[in-house]
Parts: C-alpha cells; sequence; structure tokens
C-alpha cells in the first residue's frame, strides 16, 4: 500500500474554482496543466555580477531545475541581491554588507510565502549571502537544500600560488618597503583567476562548513572549487532532493537545526581556524530556529575544541586543498572520533551525522591532523 500524497501547500494557488486566474498566471511562465499538484520548488540564488562569488551561482541554479524535475517537481527560480564584501570594505560602503544579511533573508521569505512553494534549493556565495539564506530557510522551515556556489581557484604568480590574500599582505609589504608598487599591481592581476569565492577560511568557505555541519547542505558540497563542473551535478542532486523531501515530509530546517547541531557547527569553525563573522551568523541562525545560541556559547565551544585543520588565512592551504584529501567530512568525522561533535545530530539524509560520517576519511596529516595530534588544544578563533 503506497503512502498517501501530502497536501501540497502550493495546493492553494492552483486548485479551486477561484483560483483560474492563477492557474491562468502560472500558464503564461509555462506550466502546464500536469504541472498543478506537483510540489512547487523555488529556486534563489544572487546571480549577478557584482562580485565573481555570485557570477558562479546561475548556471549552477539553472542545473538544479533539472533536479527538480526528475523528481517530478516544478522548479520555479528567481534571484535576489548579494553586497560583495570584497569591493565594499574600507569605505562607507561597508555599512550595508551585514544589513545585505537581513534583506537576503527578508526577500526569500516574502517570495516563498507569497507564492506558497512547497519547498526551496538555495544558491549564496559571497559572505553575508550564505546565512541570510540559511537563515530563511529556517524561517520558513520548508523543505530546503543549501548549496554554496564554490570558492575561487589560485592564481600563480612567481611560481608559486597566490590568492586574494596575497593582494591584502601586498599592501602591508608595500607599505613596509618590502614589495614595489609595480610588483603589488603584477600580483594583483595574478591573484584571482576564475569566478568564485575567496579560496581560503574565510566567511563564506566557513559558512559553507557551517551549512554542511548544520545537515542543511548536501554532504561533500562545501569544498567543492566553484569552476568544477561536478558542481553542475550537485546542484542537480540538491534540486532531486528538495523535491524528494516534500514528498518525505522532511527532515525540515528546524529538525537539522538545533542545539546540538549549532554546536558543532561553532566546533567546525574553530576546527578550521574559520571567519570571526561566524560568531555574527551562528546566533542568527539559532535565532531563526527560536533557539538562544548566543557568542557566549559559541566562545565555549570554540574554547573547547581544538586547531586540526591547517587553512588560510592562519594557516597554510585552501579549500582546493581539502577538498583533494576529502572535504568537510574529513574534518567533522576527525572531531566526532575525538569526542568533539554530537553524533546523534540529524543530517540530511535522514539519518544521524555519525552514520553520515561512516565512510568519511581518515586526516591526511597536513592538511588536517587528528584530534590527537591537534595544532592547538584550543580552537582557531577566540572569542575574548
Amino acid at each position: 500500500m503506497t503512502a498517501p500524497k501530502p497536501k501540497l501547500r502550493s495546493s492553494l494557488i492552483t486548485e479551486g474554482l477561484d483560483r483560474t486566474p492563477h492557474r491562468a498566471f502560472l500558464r503564461a511562465v509555462g506550466m502546464s496543466d500536469e504541472d498543478f499538484g506537483k510540489p512547487m520548488v523555488g529556486i534563489v540564488s544572487q546571480h549577478g555580477e557584482n562580485t565573481p562569488c555570485s557570477m558562479s551561482l546561475g548556471p549552477q541554479a539553472d542545473a538544479a531545475r533539472l533536479g527538480v524535475a526528475a523528481g517530478q517537481g516544478v522548479a520555479v527560480p528567481f534571484t535576489t541581491i548579494s553586497v560583495s564584501d570584497g569591493v565594499s570594505m574600507n569605505h562607507r560602503g561597508m555599512r550595508m554588507s551585514l544589513v545585505s544579511r537581513e534583506l537576503i533573508a527578508d526577500s526569500i521569505e516574502a517570495v516563498v510565502r507569497a507564492h506558497c512553494y512547497d519547498a526551496l534549493v538555495g544558491f549564496a556565495g559571497c559572505d553575508k549571502t550564505l546565512p541570510g539564506v540559511m537563515m530563511a530557510m529556517v524561517r520558513l522551515n520548508c523543505p530546503s537544500v543549501f548549496v554554496y556556489g564554490g570558492a575561487m581557484l589560485p592564481g600563480r604568480w612567481r611560481d608559486q600560488d597566490v590568492t586574494i590574500l596575497s593582494a591584502y599582505e601586498g599592501v602591508g609589504a608595500v607599505l613596509n618597503g618590502t614589495l614595489t608598487e609595480q610588483e603589488l599591481e603584477e600580483l594583483g592581476h595574478a591573484c584571482a583567476p576564475t569566478l568564485g569565492s575567496c579560496p581560503g577560511q574565510f566567511t563564506a568557505n566557513t559558512m559553507a562548513m557551517v551549512a554542511e555541519t548544520l545537515g542543511l547542505a548536501m554532504p561533500g558540497s562545501a569544498m567543492l572549487p566553484a569552476a568544477y563542473s561536478q558542481r553542475l551535478a550537485l546542484a542537480r542532486q540538491a534540486g532531486r532532493r528538495a523535491t524528494e523531501l516534500v514528498l518525505q515530509g522532511g527532515p525540515l530546517p528546524r529538525d537539522l537545526v538545533t542545539r546540538k547541531s549549532l554546536e558543532n557547527a561553532a566546533a567546525a569553525v574553530a576546527a578550521t581556524g574559520g571567519s570571526t563573522n561566524a560568531g555574527l551568523h551562528l546566533p542568527a541562525i539559532a535565532h531563526e530556529a527560536g533557539i538562544r545560541f548566543t557568542l557566549d556559547d559559541v566562545a565555549e565551544v570554540f574554547a573547547r575544541t581544538p586547531l586540526i585543520a591547517n587553512l588560510q588565512p592562519g594557516g597554510k592551504y585552501l579549500a582546493i586543498d581539502l577538498h583533494r584529501v576529502g572535504g568537510v567530512g574529513v574534518v567533522l568525522k576527525a572531531l566526532l572520533d575525538g569526542g568533539h561533535l554530537h553524533g546523534d545530530a540529524l543530517a540530511l539524509s535522514g539519518r544521524t551525522l555519525a552514520e553520515e560520517l561512516a565512510g568519511a576519511g581518515a586526516p591526511d596529516g597536513d592538511v588536517v591532523h587528528s584530534s590527537q595530534e591537534a595544532l592547538l588544544a584550543g580552537g582557531g578563533v577566540v572569542v575574548l
């Protein structure tokens, strides 16, 4: 005996005599009569040309449509804003950065509630876009899958890998006389060669790791570079999974974002020397789930978690290096084995985190260390 189909939220706009005009509008955007009654899945991104972080999102979001269709759903793409921390910093435009997080969350909520979408696939690539999308998912508590757009590949200058961090440090080198302005200009032309977010463990990669740890994102998705065509396959998987979550009834974002999973996410930040912005974003995501998780709570987790990943800016390696040795799963498994994670937290698959990590690889000893051979006994981020 097959289980009855769940009542769709989108039936509010597709069923009934007085919804005749609604159906007419939907036909005008390309839907057919056979689409009515299928899960409507919103696909949101911040695709635009104001930052390389967001320029990679359009093709990925488009690929998610194929996954939704494969899951017998109807994809409805839409976009929202992004503010580039890279371009807006160091002048009064930086005041708009954190504000944009709230605008993103609010705008996604407005679209999904207004159009009664049954599920959401959310793409993000820049510092405040990641928490903004996650906040909206938790606030809406509809079946959701988060997808990070991926990090930039490093450039090459004078026989060494260089990144945008090299340019920031290069400015200081010019000011202290160890680099010329001409050399800095050459470096600036070489350090950001592809689309994607900053490739070190800055806010974008940190929050991508948070999304994967919370269970809002597909396992193995966070450290996959933006330029890799595997991201299109990942996007299709995300679209299909979001549609499946509707038909299965979950797990929903508030099943995933719990006190335990938030502590796990804070541990992942500490273990990788992640962004201080996590201290702002984790409590904000928690708030959307009705959970009080303050900076003091974040600080406690940071203090008890060892630093085990050697990632820039505090360390040596980049997101692509972590991807090559097994990605976020290797970090989380090492933390779990060391007793630093709650293994009974829920994953997007519906399994526990411990079950999800059962097949994760062992630390390579260079990019990622075991908890017993940690780089520091405490986390790579400290709340003073």
